[in-house]
């Protein structure tokens, strides 16, 4: 029998195997961590199955898979954004099989819904969300309606966002952010690492960190320097980093992203919790930068979560602000982390 059709968001006529091909297409524009992109997809009939890639875990700064999950929940999460914008109520069923730990969710295209301005807008903003490296431009301060809109966003998946105001406390996460990053330059296995996730430039790998997306040298941030990882390992690679905030250039709005539990249910929740917040942000055009050097040490993960986040379990750490256009980053086709379940 010939499947149902139906039209699609652009017009054209699409079936429901066409749809699952589209949502995949929109989750593998997640943010990863080293932009990794440690999932896998497959699929039969209109059930979606996400898994986690262990071959692309960073051993040595997550060897838990803590960071592989949470990443593996932003694509989650964009994998239900687009299951919405295409016009079907996804049910979800995370973690089915707990012999089989690398299996993170079912995802089924259900009942038909009418589509809805919001879902429009967050689907928008996959493929124009933007990780930021450096320093934002002075003058794009998060307004406080979005945080609180933001703050809200992340409750929706479970998580909490908390702002870092207090100038104490912003100055003493920079320091171990410094620090876990000079710590982190010692191990020459990170270094090694690190190296495998960004290429030279000219690198056709879609994959990885690429010199286009991270200033050249290191360029300060004001009042407080959260220092960036070191992707050029030395080399003049990187962008001017005038197009990174230059001098100037201010550190934006510090917040936390923490969960009540550190289980794997609790790591794709912060991802689905992140990315929910980094789509909302950029609405408004709001970037973010990723600082989770300090959540890579365990003794330091600890002292953030005793001194800084009363008790919760510190899952990401980023700057909020407002940054001009970026390059797009790099994915591998769709076609090369789904498969075919039979």
């Amino acid at each position: 029998m010939e499947p149902t059709r139906r039209q699609g968001p652009n017009g054209a006529a699409e079936s429901p195997a066409e749809d699952v091909q589209k949502a995949v297409e929109a989750a593998v524009w997640a943010p990863s961590v080293h932009n990794t992109q440690p999932w896998s997809f497959s699929r039969r009939g209109s059930r979606i199955t996400v898994r986690a890639d262990p071959d692309r875990r960073l051993a040595v700064a997550d060897p838990g898979g803590r960071e592989m999950l949470i990443s593996c929940g932003a694509a989650l999460l964009t994998l239900r954004v687009a299951v919405r914008r295409l016009g079907y109520e996804p049910q979800v069923r995370l973690l089915p099989d707990p012999d089989r730990p690398n299996l993170l969710a079912d995802v089924v295209l259900g009942a038909r819904i009418a589509e809805s301005e919001d879902d429009r807008l967050l689907y928008e903003q996959i493929r124009r969300r933007r990780t930021h490296r450096g320093g934002f431009p002075p003058g794009g301060d998060v307004p406080p309606p979005l945080r609180a809109r933001l703050e809200m966003e992340a409750r929706q998946e479970g998580a909490e966002l908390q702002a870092v105001e207090d100038p104490h406390a912003l100055r003493a996460l920079a320091a171990l952010t410094e620090a876990a990053e000079n710590l982190q330059r010692l191990d020459a296995p990170y270094r090694r690492e690190c190296a495998r996730w960004s290429p030279r430039p000219g690198s056709s790998r879609p994959e990885g960190v690429h010199a286009e997306t991270y200033p050249r040298g290191e360029p300060r941030t004001e009042p407080y320097h959260f220092p960036g990882r070191d992707f050029a390992r030395g080399h003049d690679w990187g962008t001017d980093p005038g197009k990174t905030g230059g001098r100037g250039a201010v550190t934006g709005l510090v917040m936390l992203i923490t969960t009540s539990g550190d289980t794997p249910g609790d790591w794709l929740g912060a991802g689905q919790a992140l990315q929910r917040v980094l789509l909302r942000a950029a609405e408004k055009d709001v970037a973010a930068a990723f600082h989770t050097q300090p959540l890579e040490i365990p003794e330091l993960r600890e002292l953030i979560r005793r001194r800084f986040c009363g008790g919760r379990y510190p899952q990401m750490l980023l700057r909020l602000g407002r940054a001009g256009a970026e390059p797009e980053s790099v994915r591998r086709p769709a076609d090369q982390s789904m498969t075919e379940d039979f």
